[in-house]
């Protein structure tokens, strides 16, 4: 029996990488620097999860092109600066042509951050990582098809962020963040931006 393929496919530099990641300069970029990459900080946190949020129901590519915007538009996810935005503010959001102007999501961005303003330094990123996955126990994927939506953890960090008051933050929302942020690593067994086990 012959030993699995990989899935990962070789990138302009020739070096195998994750098929999702190569599909843009932009994604080649974010797939070898930033995915799956540990992420620690509140605000950095806040941010991932607002942007993972406004992902629902799009592709990555949209949101990651729009970053910068989002980022100018929400005070760069700052907590404090967010959870003190205004009706004012709220209305400029759903006006601006440069983020995903969905309503429900400007509105959980916001609450979000109010009910994060109230929390503990710190208090954030430890809830996150106390859900990340002992490494030893996740085999690396060999092909996507390996890879998952939702796993136990993704739900019980959903659970636990919906239980503290947060919003948009179901299990595939949780698992997607959980990927960029490196609570686990999802890069294929060869690609060349998997962490060296």
């Amino acid at each position: 029996m012959s030993e699995p393929t990989s899935g990962a496919v070789p990138g302009p530099d020739g070096a195998p990488r994750c098929p999702w990641g190569l599909s843009t300069p932009d994604y080649v970029t974010y797939h070898d620097e930033e995915w799956g990459r540990p992420v620690h900080g509140d605000d950095a946190l806040f941010e991932r999860l607002s942007l993972e949020a406004f992902q629902s129901g799009l592709s990555w590519i949209t949101i990651l092109r729009r970053r910068e915007t989002f980022r100018a538009a929400f005070a760069h996810f700052k907590i404090a600066e967010v959870a003190a935005f205004t009706e004012a503010d709220r209305e400029r959001l759903l006006a601006d042509p440069g983020i995903i102007r969905n309503r429900a999501k400007v509105d959980a961005t916001l609450a979000n951050a109010r009910v994060l303003a109230d929390w503990a330094p710190g208090e954030l990123d430890e809830l996150i990582w106390s859900h990340a996955p002992d490494p030893a126990t996740r085999p690396a994927p060999r092909a996507l098809t390996d890879v998952p939506a939702i796993t136990d953890e993704s739900t019980a960090l959903s659970k636990a962020l919906k239980k503290r008051g947060l919003r948009f933050v179901g299990p595939t929302t949780a698992y997607a963040l959980m990927q960029a942020c490196g609570l686990v690593d999802d890069h294929l067994a060869d690609c060349v931006a998997r962490t060296p086990a």
